[in-house]
């Protein structure tokens, strides 16, 4: 029963690595696009207007007012 304990507590740890190394890989592809300043701030505007989006929509979708 001990060693069912150890390998549930080792999630947590695996997807903390799991999610951070998700957005290091997108973070990497995303570098070279802020060289630019033009499509820096198209890339931080699209970046805004998703959260936005996403905010607005599960909002109205939970009916939270």
């Amino acid at each position: 029963m001990q060693e069912f304990f150890e390998n549930v507590a080792r999630y947590p740890r695996y997807l903390i690595s799991l999610i951070l190394g998700i957005f290091i890989a997108l973070f990497e592809r995303l570098k070279p696009l802020f060289r630019n300043p033009l499509t820096a701030i198209s890339l931080i505007g699209l970046l805004f207007s998703s959260f936005i989006f996403m905010f607005f929509t599960l909002r109205a979708m939970l009916g939270i007012s």
